[in-house]
């Protein structure tokens, strides 16, 4: 069973959601919150698998409350619905923790199988959308000159954990390629891929597949296109 804490600070909104979800017989709505600050608190009290997060709130908004759901080392995974699918907030989500995206005007079944995904460890962005948002979040990064030599990070040193493959295969996620592509690209059984990933994620420490791509643009191994 699957707990889901809907926050919203639209009372038809967070009803609408939670009359689909309590529809499936493999979840269940642990409570609502209006505002992002009862979403942290609520999170801590009730642990839900997923938080549906809304971005735009009344006092904390959803990309803070994320940061701080996220950093309290919980298993809750943030699932942000935003209005757009390049909200001007959406890529601070990306830096804050979250899990996925999706658009309010969703089909049903899409919202229902990224809750899912998301509660298994999955990220839900398709992954050229994944692309456009961290294109946007890369140009808030400070500039820097291409001749400078970057100093260590302790980003830089999670690389150091990972295998000459491990390190193409980062490289290739972060440019937004699917297991599938990247079976194909490089000759490999999806198989293999799927478990590169996972060891990927687990040296890195990289909560799911969006953290490691940001991990990927923060180490200089991908560049905005």
């Amino acid at each position: 069973m699957t707990t889901v804490l809907i926050t919203d600070d639209q009372p038809l909104q967070r009803f609408g959601f939670r009359m689909l979800l309590e529809s499936q017989d493999d979840m269940t709505v642990t409570g609502e919150a209006s505002n992002g600050s009862e979403a942290v608190r609520m999170a801590a009290e009730l642990s839900p698998d997923v938080v549906l997060m809304d971005v735009r709130m009344p006092g904390l908004d959803g990309i803070e409350a994320t940061r701080r759901i996220t950093a309290a080392g919980d298993r809750t995974r943030v699932l942000i619905l935003t209005t757009f699918d390049l909200d001007e907030y959406a890529y601070a989500g990306l830096r804050a923790g979250a899990s996925g995206f999706l658009v309010k005007d969703a089909q049903p079944e899409e919202l229902l199988s990224g809750i899912r995904a998301v509660a298994t460890g999955d990220a839900v962005v398709a992954p050229s959308l994944t692309r456009r948002l961290l294109d946007a979040y890369v140009h808030h990064l400070p500039a820097q000159n291409p001749t400078d030599s970057p100093e260590p990070t302790p980003l830089d040193t999670r690389l150091t954990t990972l295998t000459d493959r491990e390190l193409e295969i980062l490289t290739v996620i972060g440019r937004g390629w699917t297991n599938t592509e990247i079976a194909a690209r490089l000759h490999l059984a999806e198989s293999t891929v799927k478990t590169h990933v996972g060891r990927i994620l687990a040296k890195t420490a990289s909560r799911d597949r969006i953290q490691a791509v940001i991990l990927a643009y923060d180490a200089g191994l991908v560049r905005p296109s």
